[in-house]
């Protein structure tokens, strides 16, 4: 099985005409990107020496003129699971969740954690169903998180049910 990779920052734009980078670090330090190379692209075929030069403000190996920078805008950076150091008691990399199994208190399987998603609001775990399940990655819903037993306890929210023509009243 290949190492895990968590995405770890994203180069934006060109930055002048010698090929700098606008970076995003999503790395707690965010000066910190650079030492958990090499990086590579999504598909893990790309590899990438950074050189951070100023908080958003990078360097990338072999990249020489603004052309080349332009190319690479989009380009979300990975490093290996093991490079990067341990999370505090309590925290977790997302990675690090999926393929869980995922069960009631009761110990009633609900499938496994297929993905986890954060579209700013907050993560969500994505439970592989039938039927697939999305729910909020928070202590009251997810209130134990084992990652040596391989398992997540789910304790389901309520469903929001909203009657008919109840949005036509906002």
């Amino acid at each position: 099985m290949a190492a895990a990779r968590i995405l770890v920052g994203e180069i934006g734009r060109p930055h002048g005409v010698r090929g700098l980078v606008k970076l995003r670090s999503f790395t707690a330090d965010p000066a910190a990107i650079a030492a958990y190379g090499p990086l590579t692209d999504e598909a893990g075929v790309r590899r990438f020496e950074i050189t951070l030069l100023a908080e958003g403000l990078a360097r990338v190996e072999g990249v020489a003129d603004r052309d080349a920078a332009a190319r690479l805008t989009g380009t979300r950076l990975y490093a290996e699971r093991d490079r990067l150091p341990p999370p505090d008691e309590e925290e977790y990399y997302l990675a690090d969740l999926i393929g869980l199994r995922a069960e009631t208190e009761a110990g009633e399987s609900l499938g496994a954690v297929r993905a986890v998603e954060d579209h700013g609001a907050g993560a969500f775990l994505v439970l592989e169903g039938p039927p697939e399940r999305l729910v909020p990655f928070t202590r009251a819903v997810v209130p134990v998180v084992d990652l040596a037993g391989g398992r997540v306890v789910v304790v389901p929210p309520d469903e929001v049910v909203v009657p008919p023509g109840a949005e036509d009243a906002a």
